[in-house]
């Protein structure tokens, strides 16, 4: 099981991307825009250097659902691969069984 405060730091940032999604996106545009002019993207770059850090979404990282692992991560399923193991024991998960020869 993760540390409970890693698991709310990551909350917090998905927040944040979620929050700061339309405004980073508007600046970006305005900043990659070869036909603005050079004052007016250098501004764009200024504003976007100013929003939260944790606002962006390579901040992010991916956790399973059920502990919060940060590592052995399934995108697929959400989850962790030894989460994922022992549901699949267990019969959780539709189609996976576990091998044993």
């Amino acid at each position: 099981m993760a540390k409970k405060s890693m698991v709310e730091r990551q909350k917090k940032r998905e927040r944040l991307v979620q929050k700061h999604a339309a405004k980073r996106n508007a600046l970006k545009a305005v900043a990659n825009d070869q036909s603005a002019s050079m004052e007016d993207r250098f501004k764009a770059s200024l504003k976007l250097a100013q929003l939260p850090r944790n606002s962006s979404p390579t901040r992010l990282h991916n956790r399973c659902e059920l502990t919060g692992r940060p590592k052995g991560y399934y995108r697929k399923l959400k989850l962790s691969r030894i989460m994922l193991r022992e549901l699949g024991s267990f019969g959780q998960i539709p189609g996976m069984v576990k091998s044993s020869w």
